[in-house]
Parts: structure tokens; C-alpha cells; sequence
């Protein structure tokens, strides 16, 4: 296998450029925010269209799906969250070949231009069309993808953690007509169908992202309608530019111009013994003389080989476009304040600001077909988490630490009618400790997503949630601590198989600027009964008995800052909240509390806190740049941290 590091630039199709010749530079300004709002506004009509008419847990309650507003260019417009590509659709079906009423559907990996991740993310896209007097011609594309409970493959999920190649892991369907001027290919939907354990679940899932994105067509060709192409078109290039001007203003005039390098880790594939699988960038700022533009260069030289399990995702296609706006919302951390922060939208404006470069094929993020993908975001989580590495390295920290915000756990069986069922649930974790605050509490990378609700859960399922809760701890400790995980206690009422997709189970989410690592996540069954055992984050059948506990604690974000420069008093609130126990007041925080938790008067003590906390920086040589945690020694023998830590 290649493993040379000499990168390139992924060829592409499709590179960027306007709809007008002035770049939108003419649109009138209340017409450009008139647009703006109605893209917005039929993206949120189609993802609560699909939200209400859904089926299955992972869409219609877990929320895990996104759509998406794209031109006729293929540029996307909205900015509110990631959504796939329209470019392997275009590839194999020239826009002027399409009708109205067409739906067109993928999801194989290896096909989808790298839009598409691993094959259980499923792919609706529509054409919208607009007659100027010569007939109609797409105008732009409303798409839908997301998350679905099952396609086939090795095991109930879909995401088979020790597959060895993409052939185990379900259905692949490169893009395909799936509706045909308002008919639907029947036989076409009964073979994704018959392909997945859930049919009734799929099919009803599908007929909601079709008659969405249809109704989002119909709404967006209103708009045209009413304003005419020209005018529309103008706006859509002024909405992108305003993106472009808006981050090379606010964001990249933030970074000085230099180089930097850093290096993150995914810690098992499924299928090798655990080990160090290396994703590496780095991060060019060039000057504004610069003959090729002002722009950052991310270049991921370094990366580790391919791994023989699923951890690998297809990144070096069109140019990367799909991991530049991927990757972009973490440099919104460098906006002015919170408030501007939540305000920079990611659309296809950020693209002319980012240059990629890729390895030779080979590699995590350039895996050769028929290389297994079905856990990828152990990788391309891993890289929002390098991005920000290496900026803060950039800018002296000035970045949030690191967090872990998505997995995969469930259980599958037989119901009390001896029927199939399996669920699957995506729960978050804290984020990272930021420069100005704590991390967040259980949040998940994916907007809008959340956790299933424990009534409709125990109504469904042979289960109980016994509770539901912050995981005590496993927030890193800092001047501003890392956002809690989740603890959840799952007791089986019949028995059953327990699956995970996870990772950050040996490596922990790494502090910043002295700030501490957070804590692992964790599996245990039968937790303090006869039969405990911990359970690896990559299972795909761990046979759980009726009556026992599935105990699940999801990952804590990085802590930022040194914590023994923490208000006491803020240590004090935590403790009173659950937050931090009292022991880890003192150990991490050297708080020397006073009081008690049962009558509500818990303090602490000024001055044994100050002397406390004097020894602690005397037993130490200071804090580190980057904290990883105790499981980075195990995977590095022995090290504490790695050569690019150094800033």
C-alpha cells in the first residue's frame, strides 16, 4: 500500500463558480435577504415535513438527518448545518436530461463524490425547475439525508463493527432515477426493502424525504416564479459571496500567516487490536499577496494507511469539497463574540477560502474501494478535533478544547409478541471548555438531533430507563471546564443483543492551554451484580440477559485552561449541581470544600484552598499545552503526549 506523503488536490468535475458575472455584486440588498429567508425557510418547511411523516426512530425521534438548498451549480446555499452533495447526481445525469417530478436516490459511498459517509445514509435528491419561455430547465436541487435503521448487510444496523470490506455492510445503490416524471420505480424500492430488516420502516422513511423534497421543489420554483431566474440567480451568487467576504473579514484575518502542524488519533478499527490510527494536518495560512489567493491550505500529509476495519471515509473527491464545509464551522470559534459566532452561516461561500490536499490513495481519508466505511466519523469527527488543534496551536489556544459528540449504541431482539425490533440511538457528549465559558453539556455534532425519549422507548421496546442522567466527572477539568457526557441505565426486561459504534473508550477528548483531558466513554453490564463486565465501544452482540443493566456513560469535552485557576466558587456550584464530586474539587481543582451536601451548605475554605492549591503547582512543571489523558500512554508506550503537542 502507497504510504508515500506527497499530497494533491482532488480533480473534480465541478469546480466553483458564479451564476452571474459580477458575482450578485448588483442584487438588491432587501432582495438578497428576502431569498436568504425563504431558502431558509423551505429547508426547515422539508426536515419538519420529513420529521412529522417519518417512521423510524433514528429519523422521525433521534432527528438525525439534514437537508439541504443547492443551485444549479451545485453550490449549496443554506448554512444552517452539512448536507451531502448534488455532484453525483449531475455526474451520471445531465441537468438537461431531467423532468419535473424526478427523485433521484444513492448512497454508495464510492459513488457519492464523498457526500456520503457510510451506506446507511440514505440520499433523496430533486431537480427544481423554473420556465423562462423556452420550457423548464433546473433552476436548482432540494435534497434530503439521513440516517436509516437498516440496509442490509452482516448485522441488524447496518454498521457491522468488524466488517473488513463494503460488501458486509449493506446495500450500495449508486444514484439512480428513483421517480420518474412523478412515478415511482417500484421495482427499484422493493429491492432496497427487501435488502434491509426494517422494511416498513425504510419504505415510509423514503416516502417521507421524496413527497419532502417534491414539496420543497414546488416552494423554491414559487420563488422563481414570483422574482424571475436573473434575479434570483443574482441573489444566490450574493448570498454566496457575502459568506466568502464575511470569513476572509472576521475569521481568516485571525490566523496569522505560517504554517503549523497537528495530530489526532482514532483508537480501533474493529477488526486490529487497539493502536495510535494517526489523522494528521497541516494548516498553511498564506499571505494576501499570495499568487493563488489568500486561503488556508489543509493539507492531511501523514495520515495513517487505511484501516483494515470500517473506520475509513472517502475524502479525496471534488476537490474535497464535502470536508471543506465539514470542516468550516470549527473556524467559527474565532468570531469576535458567542452571539456573531451563531450568526456565520456555512455555505458554499467558504470553498474559494480552503484548499485541501490529499494523500495518495491508501489512507483514512483515502481508502481504496472495497475498503469498509460504515464507522467513519470515528475519523471525520477526529478531524473537526484536529482542525481545532492545530488553530489553536495557531493562535495561542485561543480555540475550545476538544469533545466527542457522537456514537452509536442499541439493542436488538425479539419483543414480547416475538417480533423483530431493534433500536438504535445517537447519544451526545460535552463539548470542549472554551476560552470565555464552560463547555456544553451533552450536545450532539448533528443540529437539531437528540435523544429518544424514554416514554416512547419503554412503550416500544422490552426495556426501562431506569435513569437518565449527567455523567458525574467526565467533564476535563480547567479554568473552564469541559461539557458533561451522558449516563444512562438501560434494564433489559427480556434477553437481547447490545450493539456500540464508538470510540474516545480509550483516548479521552484532549484539554487545551493547561486544561485537563475529559473522561472516557464506557460500557458496563450488570454494573455491581454478579455477572459485570465492560463491554468493548465496537460490539456488534453482546448478549444481555432479562433483568440485567446496561449502564452507559457517553464522553466528557476537554477542560480549557489551567484549573487551578478556577473560582472556587464555580467549583463550589458544580458540586452543588452534581456536576463534580467532592473528591474531584480537591484533586482537580485543590477546592478544599467545607459544609455538606445534605443540608445544603456547602462552601469552602480560602485559605486551605490557596495552600492547597500553591502545592499542587509545586509538584508539577507547569501545565501542558495539550492534555490527551492517561489512555494515550497506553496506545504510544508510554508517552505522555506527541511531538507536535508542542507549541
Amino acid at each position: 500500500m502507497n504510504t508515500t506523503t506527497d499530497s494533491r488536490r482532488a480533480p473534480t468535475r465541478f469546480p466553483f463558480g458564479t451564476l452571474t458575472s459580477d458575482a450578485g455584486a448588483s442584487a438588491d440588498p432587501v432582495l438578497v435577504e428576502i431569498v436568504q429567508g425563504s431558502l431558509a425557510s423551505v429547508e426547515t418547511e422539508v426536515e419538519t415535513a420529513i420529521a412529522r411523516t417519518s417512521r423510524s426512530p433514528m429519523i422521525r425521534d433521534a432527528h438525525d438527518f439534514r437537508a439541504g438548498i443547492h443551485d444549479r451549480l451545485l453550490r449549496k446555499l443554506t448554512g444552517r448545518s452539512y448536507s451531502a452533495l448534488v455532484h453525483p447526481v449531475a455526474r451520471d445525469f445531465p441537468l438537461e436530461e431531467m423532468k419535473p417530478g424526478d427523485v433521484f436516490f444513492h448512497n454508495d459511498v464510492y459513488r457519492s463524490e464523498g457526500g456520503i459517509g457510510h451506506l446507511p445514509d440514505l440520499c433523496v435528491t430533486v431537480p427544481v425547475f423554473h420556465d423562462s419561455g423556452s420550457g423548464p430547465q433546473v433552476v436548482a436541487f432540494v435534497q434530503a439525508f439521513g440516517h436509516h435503521d437498516d440496509i442490509g448487510g452482516a448485522v441488524p444496523g447496518s454498521m457491522p463493527s468488524q466488517a473488513t470490506s463494503v460488501f458486509e455492510e449493506g446495500l450500495m445503490v449508486p444514484p439512480i432515477r428513483l421517480w420518474e416524471q412523478g412515478e415511482p420505480n417500484r421495482a427499484a424500492l422493493s429491492i432496497m426493502t427487501r435488502n434491509s430488516r426494517m422494511p416498513e420502516s425504510l419504505a415510509a422513511d423514503l416516502d417521507a424525504e421524496c413527497a419532502a423534497c417534491l414539496m420543497g421543489a414546488r416552494r423554491l420554483g414559487e420563488l422563481f416564479d414570483r422574482y424571475g431566474r436573473d434575479t434570483v440567480e443574482a441573489c444566490f451568487d450574493a448570498v454566496i459571496d457575502r459568506t466568502t467576504q464575511t470569513y476572509r473579514r472576521e475569521i481568516l484575518s485571525k490566523i496569522p500567516v505560517g504554517s503549523w502542524v497537528w495530530e489526532d488519533y482514532a483508537e480501533h478499527d474493529g477488526v486490529e487490536e487497539p493502536k495510535l490510527h494517526r489523522q494528521r494536518i497541516t494548516l498553511t495560512r498564506t499571505a494576501p499577496d499570495d499568487p493563488e489567493g489568500e486561503r488556508l491550505i489543509i493539507d492531511f500529509a501523514g495520515t495513517s494507511p487505511q484501516a483494515k476495519g470500517p473506520i475509513n471515509h472517502c475524502g479525496d473527491y471534488s476537490d474535497g469539497v464535502f470536508l471543506k464545509k465539514w470542516l468550516a464551522p470549527i473556524l467559527r470559534n474565532l468570531a469576535d463574540t458567542p452571539e456573531r459566532m451563531a450568526e456565520l452561516d456555512v455555505n458554499e461561500g467558504i470553498v474559494p477560502l480552503i484548499e485541501m490536499r490529499f494523500p495518495p490513495p491508501g489512507t483514512l481519508l483515502t481508502p481504496v474501494f472495497p475498503a469498509p466505511t460504515n464507522a467513519r466519523t470515528f475519523v471525520i469527527l477526529r478531524l473537526l478535533g484536529v482542525l481545532a488543534g492545530v488553530v489553536a496551536k495557531a493562535v495561542d489556544g485561543d480555540m475550545p478544547a476538544d469533545q466527542e459528540t457522537i456514537r452509536y449504541t442499541g439493542v436488538y431482539g425479539q419483543d414480547r409478541e416475538g417480533r423483530p425490533y431493534l433500536m438504535r440511538e445517537v447519544l451526545g457528549g460535552g463539548s470542549g471548555g472554551r476560552p470565555y465559558a464552560d463547555g456544553e453539556d451533552t450536545i450532539h455534532v448533528v443540529p437539531d438531533s437528540r435523544n429518544l425519549p424514554t416514554e416512547f422507548t419503554e412503550s416500544r421496546f422490552p426495556f426501562l430507563v431506569e435513569k437518565l442522567s449527567l455523567a458525574v466527572d467526565s467533564g476535563g477539568a480547567g479554568e473552564f471546564r469541559g461539557g458533561l457526557g451522558y449516563e444512562k441505565h438501560i434494564r433489559m426486561l427480556r434477553d437481547a443483543h447490545f450493539m456500540s459504534i464508538a470510540d474516545r473508550s480509550i483516548l479521552s477528548c484532549w484539554g487545551v492551554k493547561g486544561g485537563k483531558a475529559g473522561k472516557p466513554f464506557d460500557v458496563t453490564i450488570d454494573p455491581g451484580g454478579p455477572n459485570e463486565r465492560q463491554v468493548d465501544a465496537l460490539a456488534d452482540a453482546e448478549p444481555v440477559r432479562a433483568g440485567e443493566v446496561i449502564r452507559i456513560r457517553t464522553t466528557g469535552g476537554g477542560g480549557w485552561g489551567d484549573p487551578l485557576q478556577r473560582d472556587p466558587e464555580l467549583v463550589v456550584r458544580d458540586v452543588v449541581w452534581r456536576k463534580v464530586s467532592w473528591a474531584a474539587a480537591l484533586s482537580d481543582y485543590g477546592v478544599v470544600l467545607t459544609g455538606s451536601l445534605e443540608d445544603d451548605t456547602v462552601g469552602y475554605d480560602e485559605a486551605a484552598t490557596r495552600r492547597h492549591r500553591d502545592r499542587m503547582r509545586g509538584q508539577t512543571n507547569g501545565p501542558a499545552f495539550f492534555d490527551r489523558g492517561p489512555g494515550y500512554a497506553r496506545l504510544s508506550g508510554g508517552q505522555t503526549g506527541a511531538d507536535v503537542d508542542r507549541n
